[in-house]
């Protein structure tokens, strides 16, 4: 049973940093692409960024690109979205999902998504 489990959120006043992982297990690891998806209240889920299965190539949405960077360790089994500069538009729940593709990513299944990390910036 695939299972990812995000950590790191909390609440950071405007202009700082949180770095968010995402522990997979249930899964080869190092079979899949990772990517991060935020959904605010109210809005639509949206793709933030990706990395390739071995982590050399990455992709990002416009809107965090320069401020967030994803990484992984295939050893450890995780994915990690370092955010900086964060903005009070950046609040949302996060959450991290194993997939294929990035710039188009498609997640693997509906069980390949994390519950979630809420994530809140204060102005």
């Amino acid at each position: 049973q695939v299972k990812l489990v995000e950590s790191g959120g909390g609440l950071v006043q405007a202009g700082g940093s949180l770095r968010l992982s995402c522990a997979a297990s249930g899964l080869t690891f190092s079979n899949y692409d990772m990517a991060w998806f935020r959904q605010a209240s109210g809005k639509e889920r949206e793709f933030l960024a990706a990395i390739s299965r071995g982590g050399g190539a990455t992709y990002y949405a416009e809107s965090v690109k320069g401020r967030f960077t994803i990484s992984r360790d295939n050893g450890k089994n995780t994915v990690s979205l370092q955010m900086n500069n964060l903005k009070p538009e950046d609040t949302a729940v996060y959450c991290c999902a194993a997939g294929y593709g990035l710039g188009r990513f498609a997640a693997a299944g509906p069980g390949s998504w994390g519950q979630g990390t809420q994530v809140t910036v204060s102005s």
